[in-house]
């Protein structure tokens, strides 16, 4: 009887997938443009009570993208404002709109990575999953990688698309 060999259990290939970084707390939008006198304008002392009177907890452990999607010039303590009351309730806020935030989640996820875990590595990135992956973070990884890993790969470990690979300097030597 024929021995079944894991090939790709015995490559030494590591996977990586981002859906392991992703936040699941729900994701919300603050729009200034709600609390703009006829759309256009942001009274500072209607803007100031509101945010006094407001209830942030409603924000309690979601990420918040802070914009002002009304065509208006929206001075910048308005937005640090929120910011501020935001701080200490919800569980991470930006300036910007979702994807943005999205972006900025997986960035602060991935900034955690120890990459010597990787150093001299083959690495696959996992490329389907169920999550909403950004490109983004598709990008940042190779990033965060490429400096220590021997190769980087997109897909699954039995079917990937080669991203980058380190040249060995020993083989080009004359």
């Amino acid at each position: 009887m024929e021995t079944i060999i894991n090939k790709v259990a015995n490559s030494g290939i590591i996977t990586i997938n981002l859906e392991d970084y992703y936040d699941k707390n729900e994701r919300v939008v603050f729009d200034i443009k709600d609390c703009l006198y006829m759309g256009l304008i942001l009274k500072e002392k209607d803007f100031r009570e509101f945010v006094k009177n407001n209830d942030w907890t409603v924000y309690k452990n979601k990420n918040v993208a802070i914009v002002c999607t009304a065509d208006a010039i929206v001075p910048t303590w308005a937005f640090m404002l929120v910011g501020s009351k935001l701080s200490g309730i919800a569980n991470y806020f930006v300036f910007g709109n979702t994807e943005q935030l999205e972006n900025s989640l997986f960035q602060m996820a991935l900034s955690n990575i120890d990459v010597e875990q990787y150093r001299n590595h083959k690495i696959v990135v996992k490329g389907c999953g169920n999550l909403p992956v950004p490109v983004f973070a598709y990008v940042e990884i190779l990033k965060i990688l490429q400096p220590v890993a021997s190769s980087v790969m997109y897909g699954e470990p039995c079917s990937t698309v080669p991203v980058f690979k380190k040249l060995n300097v020993e083989k080009n030597k004359p």
